[in-house]
């Protein structure tokens, strides 16, 4: 046996935030060192168990004990194969539709029709120009780190390995009995160095007035363990990652403060597989801006 392998044991309790609940005891896990915070054994388990909708967990009658660890070290995501199809994650920007209540809708219209085109060209040659008026959070749209922070990276500073051909995975939490999304339901879910895209279904409430309406959302515990995890970038189906039924926006300033773009309003995340896909979200160069509506789309 080999000396230095330490396990944890311990009894646990957990509670789904979908309902319903699961025990274990006596259950063990390879560590490295000599212990293991309880937070740290319940992110393990549940990763282990690959549990999804985890709403708490409870570490009880815990132990060290030396035992030889049983399985050699996970091995990380790899890329998506050849044969590539696409599958677009973004809603259509159309004249009028309202994407936030208290912002405008965007007017889209003609800067040079085809009719009036024809004058300036030689018979059988014409063009349209058209003429957009919107804010910048219409649609589905990024967010940059300027959008929250005065010296944050604005649109035209984003690295393209942050915002393109980056590992997905899709966090699926549809039927949630609550409206908050904590971080024991990515425990599950290896994050680092990915695109963490969250479907919640909200996105079929699109155009409706509940839409704007109890919409799910990140507690601020989520977005610090996302970025304590490594993920490079979060997306969410819904009205805004954040709660917004206060003035703080917690999980925009944790994500933001650490360089991770934040995708919102994406929609058809269910056709999406959990993971083996790569995820591109890329806004235009715009200086001075800190988001814009983007084309958003996973290639499998």
């Amino acid at each position: 046996m080999q000396t230095d392998d330490k396990r944890a044991v311990s009894d646990f309790e957990i509670e789904f935030s979908n309902g319903g609940g699961l025990q274990g005891q006596g259950f063990r896990l390879d560590i490295e060192g000599d212990d293991v915070v309880d937070d740290a054994l319940a992110r393990f388990i549940i990763s282990d168990l690959r549990l999804l909708m985890v709403g708490s967990i409870r570490i009880l009658n815990k132990r060290i004990i030396q035992e030889l660890h049983k399985r050699a070290a996970a091995s990380s995501p790899g890329s998506a194969g050849s044969g590539a199809k696409f599958i677009d994650v973004s809603h259509v920007i159309e004249s009028g539709m309202v994407t936030y209540k208290g912002l405008p809708a965007p007017l889209i219209c003609d800067f040079l029709s085809r009719g009036q085109s024809r004058s300036q060209y030689e018979a059988g040659t014409e063009f349209q120009i058209g003429r957009i008026d919107m804010v910048a959070n219409t649609g589905t749209y990024l967010d940059a780190p300027y959008h929250r922070y005065a010296e944050g990276r604005d649109l035209a500073r984003l690295p393209l390995d942050r915002i393109s051909d980056i590992p997905g995975v899709v966090l699926r939490v549809t039927g949630l009995a609550q409206r908050s999304i904590d971080w024991t339901n990515f425990a599950a879910v290896d994050v680092r160095g990915r695109a963490v895209l969250i479907h919640s279904g909200w996105d079929t409430h699109w155009r409706t007035d509940q839409y704007f309406e109890g919409h799910p959302f990140l507690t601020r515990k989520a977005a610090e363990y996302l970025r304590d995890q490594g993920a490079v970038l979060v997306g969410i189906d819904s009205l805004n990652i954040d709660d917004i039924s206060g003035k703080s926006r917690p999980v925009h300033s944790v994500l933001l403060a650490a360089d991770i773009p934040i995708v919102e309003h994406l929609t058809n995340l269910a056709a999406l597989p959990t993971e083996g896909f790569r995820f591109s979200a890329v806004p235009p160069k715009v200086s001075r801006m800190g988001s814009f509506p983007i084309r958003a789309y996973a290639r499998i």
